[in-house]
């Protein structure tokens, strides 16, 4: 839901830079450069984006569940393309369906909706890959299938647990206000600051400096939000604001980990100056499952 953070060119002295394009070994400080990416078409895509999650959750509560199933149904869409790229050829009808069961299963049932709704999914992809051949080859698939269930419409699937609970709304805000403080709070702080990379074999672009203005800008906005809105102790809105925008970064490394393995430089193109969908919800995925396990388990 916002721009790509970190975009200053942190690079390292290895064949990666070479082959990807995505940088060139320096000498001392690393060089800066511009975002690479439409700026003007990645602000007016993302105002547009939170302007409709905002209207979903507070002005239009019934239709955000609609708006999380359409989500996860994109994104499931687009890593089955991409993961089509590394000869995965994952059965698109019953997980497609798979998905849509996790989503309503999860607003009717709660979480024992989402276990059993995904345990039986997972039992129907595999039935229906076997079904066609066997081997190494049909195991493969049913992995990848597993894989967008799990990471994808699973840990998805914990927005609508949030939304489910008292004060949902502000619970779900409070999820997603990490991930794109961490965001911007590294977009801003890497442009200025950028200059010691933090993982430049996976994502030459982050910066530990945009690491740090995401640790500003991210644990601001969640505790500001924890404390005022939702009456939590000034500590436990740093705690968790720490925790999401850690988990943040893993879910942004680590998609861009599985692009690189893949080939490819971003998930889909439908959103202009953000790539796809999953690029933009990537950090949210780990993001919403994270708050849930803390509210309910460390800060109740």
């Amino acid at each position: 839901m916002s721009i790509d953070p970190d975009p200053a060119p942190v690079t390292a002295p290895t064949s990666v830079g070479a082959v990807t394009g995505e940088g060139e070994p320096v000498r001392g400080r690393a060089k800066r450069r511009g975002p690479g990416r439409n700026l003007p078409a990645a602000i007016a895509v993302g105002v547009a984006l939170g302007g409709v999650f905002l209207a979903a959750l507070f002005l239009v509560p019934q239709a955000f569940p609609a708006l999380v199933a359409i989500v996860i149904v994109l994104a499931v869409l687009e890593l089955t393309r991409a993961l089509a790229h590394g000869g995965l050829r994952v059965p698109a009808v019953p997980l497609l369906v798979g998905v849509i069961g996790m989503a309503v299963s999860t607003v009717v049932f709660d979480v024992e909706g989402l276990l059993i709704s995904t345990a039986v999914a997972v039992c129907v992809l595999i039935l229906w890959r076997v079904s066609e051949s066997m081997g190494l080859t049909a195991l493969r698939d049913v992995a990848g299938a597993v894989f967008c269930l799990a990471w994808v419409a699973f840990l998805g699937s914990f927005t609508l647990l949030l939304f489910g609970m008292e004060q949902g709304p502000l619970l779900v805000l409070l999820a997603v206000l990490g991930p794109v403080g961490n965001d911007l709070g590294g977009y801003i702080a890497g442009v200025l600051f950028g200059s010691h990379p933090m993982a430049p074999s996976i994502s030459p672009k982050k910066s530990w400096e945009g690491f740090a203005g995401s640790m500003v800008l991210g644990v601001g906005s969640v505790t500001a939000l924890a404390v005022l809105a939702l009456g939590l102790p000034w500590w436990s809105g740093v705690v968790l604001g720490v925790v999401l925008v850690v988990v943040s970064t893993c879910g942004d490394l680590s998609e861009s980990l599985l692009k690189r393995d893949l080939g490819i430089k971003d998930m889909g193109h439908l959103l202009p100056g953000h790539g796809g969908v999953l690029d933009r919800v990537d950090s949210i995925l780990l993001a919403a499952p994270t708050t849930y396990i803390m509210l309910e388990v460390l800060l109740p």
